[in-house]
C-alpha cells in the first residue's frame, strides 16, 4: 500500500505532509531524526493518513496537500476530527 501522512510536531504544533510505503517506518524515521527536513522539530504524532493502491495516486494527492486548497482542506477535516483551533502550517 501506498500512502500520504501527515505527522504534527509536538514541538511547536506544525504540521508535515509526506509519502511512504510503510508509514509506521517512516514516522520511526521522522521521530529518530534521520530526516532533515524534520530534525528539528521532533517529536512528531501521526495525526492523518490516506492509503491508495498506487504510488502515482498516493503522490498526486500528496501535492495537491501540499497547495493552499490542500492545505485548507486538511484544516477543515482535521479541526471538524479533533476540534483543533489552529493546526499550524
Amino acid at each position: 500500500m501506498h500512502g500520504v501522512y501527515v505527522l504534527q510536531s509536538r514541538t511547536d504544533g506544525r504540521l508535515y505532509i509526506g509519502y511512504s510505503r510503510d508509514i509506521k517506518h517512516r514516522l520511526e524515521q521522522h521521530n529518530a531524526g534521520k530526516v532533515s527536513a524534520t530534525r528539528k522539530r521532533v517529536p512528531f504524532a501521526l495525526i492523518y493518513c490516506e492509503l491508495f493502491c498506487n504510488q502515482a495516486d498516493a503522490m498526486r494527492r500528496e501535492l495537491y496537500l501540499k497547495t493552499g486548497w490542500g492545505r485548507k482542506y486538511l484544516n477543515r477535516t482535521l479541526t471538524e476530527t479533533f476540534k483543533m483551533k489552529n493546526l499550524g502550517g
